[in-house]
């Protein structure tokens, strides 16, 4: 007689439920179970963490784009279209006011700013609720062609608002893609999400870099942009022939539950293995056996958990593209040896070497507490307002260390968030969690630019 006979009722309950656990605990964010050897092991976990990386850097690729190429080529159309019309470009002349301290630039990139960042806001709104019926692969497709597109747009444009179309398909691939990535992660090891927040923090310093090289070396913005036609292939390719799946992962279709790797069939073969003659049903066997997909109360509660998560973040990125949007053009100091572009330019790349570091820096450690990244970074928005309505800084090497230490918090706060979401967060909500908490950067982006702009024309109307 075997031992599992000598177990008693409840000690063979006991022992199905921790098996049941153990089992969930295993299934999801952890890499494929696979008959392999150790060293296969390692290949595969590097395989998924660079193909992360990839898709990270890929996905958030067009976005740090566009905005450079967009402006270029409404600048050359504006040049060719006097007649252009004036609704949307705040046109700030600085020439006939003597007494401003301040050099602006004509704001002419509000429109598409916006068509950057108010289709990912409305896809990261609405799709939690709905992106579930749709299969992993055809999401990549539709961000693969998207962002085909919106290259292929933005560089063939003859008009301003073909321009502003090609930024709004590069949205809405990298706002599909964000959140279809994110919640893809917890079928991996976690430690992926420290691969995607590399790779986005190198997207922004990739994309301004490659952009700014190429056409600097005497490319136009719409070769360059032709050539940039290989990330979204990269994109396609990372997905579908670098990661390593695990054998249940249904790449082209979704079923009721979704991917839910605790089927009743699965159950019943566990429970065999261990019970043999007696009928040991529990409730919590009973849920077990009949998981149901989240309904739409369910996720409602599941958002008001996550707002600890998500208003942190939200007010992080409000503080940081307030910054970004509305003080940087600003903290001009004539005085340099450097030009005002030259400056601005520095300003930028500061900035994306610190989100780069920080959201690399999942590897070596993970901070807990996003609410002091959420103040500290306030703190910098206001320290940065005060310094232009003053002007009391003495030179662009404060403001450098400043943009360093601004790009670290944000991308500080990016990573810890999705990473303390996928580890507090239970089996059944995670993947739904995930995607829903990716709109809190959004949506600060998106209030940041109601407020900066603003700010902006104020200051350059003094």
């Amino acid at each position: 007689m075997s031992a599992v006979k000598f177990l008693t009722a409840r000690d063979k309950v006991t022992f199905l439920q921790s098996t049941i656990a153990m089992d969930r605990a295993e299934s999801l964010n952890s890499d494929p179970v696979i008959s392999t050897t150790d060293s296969e092991g390692r290949v595969q976990r590097w395989r998924n963490w660079i193909g992360f990386w990839l898709l990270g850097l890929c996905n958030n690729f067009a976005y740090v784009v566009m905005l450079s190429a967009a402006h270029d080529i409404l600048k050359k159309q504006e040049s060719q279209n006097t007649t252009a019309p004036t609704l949307n470009y705040v046109e700030i002349k600085n020439s006939s006011n003597s007494s401003s301290g301040y050099d602006c630039n004509p704001v002419s990139t509000a429109a598409v700013l916006l068509a950057d960042i108010l289709p990912t806001l409305i896809i990261k709104f609405t799709a939690p609720f709905y992106i579930h019926k749709v299969p992993y692969g055809f999401r990549v497709l539709v961000c693969f062609f998207t962002a085909v597109l919106s290259f292929l747009m933005v560089s063939f444009s003859s008009t301003i608002m073909m321009s502003i179309f090609g930024v709004v398909f590069a949205s809405v691939s990298s706002g599909l893609g964000e959140l279809s990535f994110l919640s893809l992660s917890v079928f991996f090891s976690r430690d992926v999400l420290s691969g995607w927040g590399s790779g986005t923090g190198a997207a922004g310093v990739a994309g301004a870099f490659l952009y700014s090289a190429f056409t600097q070396a005497g490319l136009t913005p719409q070769v360059t942009l032709w050539i940039m036609l290989v990330v979204p292939v990269i994109l396609a390719v990372s997905y579908f022939c670098l990661l390593v799946f695990p054998a249940s992962f249904p790449q082209w279709a979704r079923s009721e539950t979704g991917h839910n790797p605790f089927t009743v069939e699965n159950f019943e073969e566990r429970r065999a293995l261990i019970v043999e003659e007696e009928d040991l049903e529990t409730e919590e066997e009973q849920e077990d056996k009949h998981i149901t997909p989240l309904t739409f109360t369910d996720k409602l509660y599941i958002i008001k958990g996550l707002l600890r998560f998500i208003v942190p973040l939200g007010v992080v990125y409000f503080a940081e593209y307030f910054i970004n949007q509305g003080l940087m053009e600003l903290l001009y100091f004539p005085t340099s040896s450097l030009s005002h572009a030259e400056q601005y330019r520095w300003y930028q790349t500061l900035y994306q070497c610190g989100v780069f570091l920080s959201r690399t820096s999942l590897v070596c450690f993970k901070f807990r507490r996003i609410l002091v990244l959420c103040v500290l970074q306030c703190l910098n928005a206001v320290l940065l307002f005060v310094a232009v309505y003053y002007q009391f800084l003495p030179n662009p090497w404060v403001v450098f260390i400043i943009i360093l230490y601004e790009g670290l918090l944000g991308g500080a706060a990016y990573v810890n968030t999705f990473y303390f979401i996928s580890k507090e967060t239970g089996d059944r909500e995670r993947e739904f969690a995930m995607a829903a908490a990716s709109v809190g950067d959004s949506l600060g982006i998106a209030l940041s630019t109601a407020a900066a702009f603003p700010v902006h024309r104020y200051f350059c109307s003094l």
